[in-house]
């Protein structure tokens, strides 16, 4: 339904569409192992990320809030987290043990409510809230301008230079803006990050 809406309204995005027929967004795993995984791995390389993510699902077992906390900070450095990543895993499953996140509720919560509750997690911006929208809870109209590779994407396919311009574009593209996006960043390149 979003590939048809897209390519009717856009002509740029229905040839991207065109040539990556086979390809579609996937939802991506449990929500706190989701978001302890996007933890993990910021700021290095997929590789380097998921040797780390191997030693930390050794260390924890299932990756649960509750075996999280049962960890001693040390046994989680030891698995290759920094230490402030250390203490953003630790943060987040409190934040899931105390109830602070309200996954439960998430069906009838709009994006940005959720976005607010995520960032509330030390070691969670935007960017990252915006993902975990996008591939865990596949929300349809996500839009994360401020997204290097989406920028790219813009400038090489519709030769858009300012976030003012991209966003006015984004506005066309509601309420598919997540789709549209996951196909510009297959114009970059063809086979999908797992986040």
């Amino acid at each position: 339904k979003a590939k048809r809406a897209l390519a009717r309204k856009d002509p740029v995005m229905a040839a991207i569409i065109k040539r990556h027929p086979k390809v579609f967004m996937m939802r991506r795993g449990e929500a706190f192992m989701t978001l302890a995984r996007a933890i993990c791995g910021q700021q290095i390389s997929v590789k380097a990320a998921q040797s780390v993510w191997n030693r930390v699902c050794e260390c924890v077992g299932d990756i649960t809030p509750k075996n999280v906390l049962a960890r001693k900070r040390p046994q989680l450095r030891a698995s290759g987290l920094s230490d402030p990543k250390t203490e953003y895993t630790a943060d987040l499953a409190q934040h899931f043990a105390d109830g602070k996140i309200h996954e439960h509720k998430w069906p009838q919560m709009d994006d940005e409510a959720i976005i607010a509750e995520l960032v509330d997690v030390r070691g969670i911006g935007r960017w990252t809230a915006e993902m975990f929208l996008m591939f865990n809870l596949l929300r349809p109209d996500v839009f994360p301008l401020d997204d290097l590779g989406l920028q790219k994407a813009l400038r090489l396919s519709y030769r858009k230079k300012s976030l003012k311009s991209m966003k006015a574009l984004g506005e066309t593209w509601r309420p598919w803006r997540s789709v549209a996006t996951w196909y510009l960043w297959r114009s970059l390149d063809p086979l999908p990050v797992e986040y």
